[in-house]
């Protein structure tokens, strides 16, 4: 792996972030979702017919203004200034049980309810209770299945990817991506040691990071991040920013990843040759970098380019899907992202598809560009993962020119 890039963060053009419709709509979130997450599920399990025995009505309803209080409290104190990890780890786990229990009160609020109509079970009452009990299911099993998803080791993914400049000497090449990987309140040191073990078992060539390594700064998560240093890989293992570094003193990440043997790609390029072919990796900072003011820091695919033989294939790290437009506008052969989390818990899916391009997997961009996107490996806030698996991705960069014989 060569180094050909001098180019840092501070020189050409910077681009601002894109604004879209979920930036606008973030605005008045912390406002109305949490009495919406809250609210909805107390009229629908306590106050649509059901009649309950006067004690459950109360206590129900104490319980869901207790959670509709106490969610954002302990937000602010576990992510506000104060960082305390316990009230972080209650008001996640909280936020995550008001969103399973939200979705499936109105689903089976709506569709069980008329079934069961349509289907002329039982009175009203009955009905009522049915979904009631439906719903209370339905959430217990989503969640204790959604935590053992995110507890878990990520699957591996594995996916040929071909890559129509890509020479024959880089045939075969095996590149392993993780992301996402939010190290924060709950201790995950050895969840991160086995995910460490996992990649080393795919014999990568080339290991990449797209970003957000952990929620806090890298004083206080450096032991759920040290493992890894031990990751192998016979060429490199190369890192970019994501924006929850931005949130947690960016350069003290940049420069552990750097400690840790990562070599981070902040708007420059190495060059990985094999077989006398040559492969330009590139990174480039994660498109909130600007408005932290960090100095420096910044997305800036030019300079990440800059010397790079135009007639070379290009693989290029950004930590948001949302950064193909540039690297489609610049003919990049291959960029790897992360970000989404897949939604992370279905249907927020939904709201992602209204800031990204992709949502996971690979997708096509321009006459050229590729893009593939990860689910992520570990999880952010909530400790729940439905319908939306966390991975360890390991592509295999595909040539179609034949090997020249000898």
């Amino acid at each position: 792996m060569t180094d050909t890039s001098n180019t840092r963060p501070a020189e050409g053009e910077a681009h601002a972030p894109r604004q879209s419709r979920l930036h606008r709509l973030m605005r008045y979130l912390p406002l109305i979702a949490p009495v919406l997450l809250w609210a909805v599920p107390c009229g629908v399990l306590l106050y649509s017919g059901q009649h309950w025995p006067l004690p459950v009505t109360p206590a129900g309803t104490a319980l869901f203004a207790l959670g509709l209080v106490g969610m954002p409290l302990a937000m602010v104190r576990g992510h506000g200034r104060r960082q305390q990890d316990r009230a972080a780890i209650i008001g996640d786990t909280l936020l995550g049980t008001s969103w399973v229990l939200f979705t499936w009160s109105v689903l089976l609020g709506v569709l069980l309810r008329l079934a069961l109509t349509v289907a002329g079970v039982g009175e009203s009452q009955d009905r009522a209770r049915i979904v009631t009990w439906a719903v209370l299911g339905v959430t217990a099993a989503l969640l204790a299945w959604g935590y053992a998803e995110a507890r878990r080791v990520p699957r591996v993914r594995r996916l040929d990817v071909q890559l129509p400049r890509l020479g024959a000497g880089l045939d075969g090449l095996r590149v392993a991506l993780i992301t996402d990987t939010h190290y924060g309140p709950l201790d995950r040191a050895r969840w991160s040691a086995r995910v460490c073990e996992t990649v080393n078992t795919l014999e990568a060539d080339l290991v990449c990071h797209t970003g957000d390594i952990a929620d806090g700064t890298a004083g206080r998560r450096r032991a759920q991040a040290v493992p890894l240093g031990t990751v192998r890989a016979t060429k490199a293992r190369v890192y970019v920013t994501g924006n929850h570094e931005y949130y947690s003193e960016a350069q003290g990440w940049v420069d552990l990843m750097d400690e840790l043997g990562w070599e981070p790609l902040r708007n420059r390029h190495l060059l990985l040759e094999r077989g006398g072919d040559t492969l330009v990796v590139a990174g480039v900072d994660d498109v909130t970098a600007e408005s932290s003011g960090l100095a420096g820091h910044r997305a800036h695919l030019a300079g990440a380019l800059n010397g790079a033989d135009p007639d070379l294939p290009v693989l290029l790290l950004a930590h948001q899907p949302q950064f193909v437009d540039r690297a489609a506008a610049a003919g990049i052969d291959l960029q790897l992202s992360g970000h989404t989390h897949g939604g992370q818990i279905w249907p927020f899916h939904h709201l992602v598809r209204l800031d990204q391009p992709a949502l996971a997997g690979l997708s096509h961009h321009g006459p050229r560009t590729l893009l593939y996107t990860s689910r992520g490996t570990g999880f952010w806030g909530p400790p729940f993962r439905v319908f939306a698996p966390s991975e360890i991705t390991l592509l295999v960069l595909r040539s179609p020119h034949l090997p020249t014989s000898p």
